[in-house]
């Protein structure tokens, strides 16, 4: 059974998603603090988490630090409405989704399911290795490396950049890579505008001029291939 782990410090929050979720078939665990968190997360090795970030003591997004350092346990961040700084930064942290309160329940649930089997399907092996100048792309090991040095992405990060380097010259909308890559047919665009731009300060060598995800104004981004 899937194992969802919800952290939220307001019990009514808490009730209720557990009761949907465990109708969906979740096991699920709750914690009401970022220290309760940490410590189930290390000790249990949940499916999945679904994170507050206005915790007490260690709030969200410290706590979604420390998961990302040290695990690919897809994130989910609940955000208070209107408080896109906590949602952008959730994201450069790693984040895998985000919804704002207050939230349907079951769109909720339906966001674990969608993220889960995006998860599912990213840690699946690849049997090829994609290069592109001097950056290699190892899909088996899930590594990536530029000028023989190791560059450390996200899940998400090394999805859409895989997705970019085999499929060059094509522009895309930020509409089509949430629905090919992120495996959404809704969502926000400022979600891959975040993950964009955090790829391109790890791969350029001037993210502020880019020379291989380039921006197509009025369209999206475009992989140039490299010689």
């Amino acid at each position: 059974m899937t194992r969802v782990l919800v952290v939220d410090d307001d019990p009514t929050v808490r009730e209720v998603v557990l009761s949907y979720l465990r109708a969906d078939g979740y096991e699920v665990s709750e914690a009401s603090d970022g220290e309760t968190a940490l410590a189930m997360v290390a000790r249990a090795r949940p499916d999945l988490v679904v994170l507050d970030v206005m915790l007490p003591g260690i709030d969200g997004l410290e706590v979604c630090r420390d998961i990302r350092a040290s695990t690919d346990i897809p994130v989910i961040l609940l955000t208070a409405l209107g408080a896109e700084a906590d949602r952008v930064v959730g994201l450069e942290l790693g984040a895998d989704d985000y919804l704002t309160k207050p939230f349907s329940p079951r769109e909720l649930v339906l966001r674990v399911g969608l993220v889960l089997r995006r998860s599912a399907e990213s840690s699946t092996p690849h049997p090829d290795v994609v290069r592109d100048g001097d950056l290699v792309i190892d899909g088996p090991a899930r590594q990536v490396l530029l000028s023989d040095r190791a560059v450390p992405l996200t899940m998400r990060e090394f999805d859409l950049l895989r997705f970019f380097v085999t499929h060059p010259g094509t522009a895309f909308t930020r509409v089509e890579l949430l629905e090919k890559v992120w495996g959404w047919s809704f969502g926000d665009q400022p979600t891959v505008t975040v993950h964009v731009r955090r790829l391109r300060e790890k791969i350029e060598t001037d993210p502020t001029k880019p020379a291989r995800l380039v921006t197509v104004w009025g369209v999206g981004y475009r992989w140039e291939e490299q010689s």
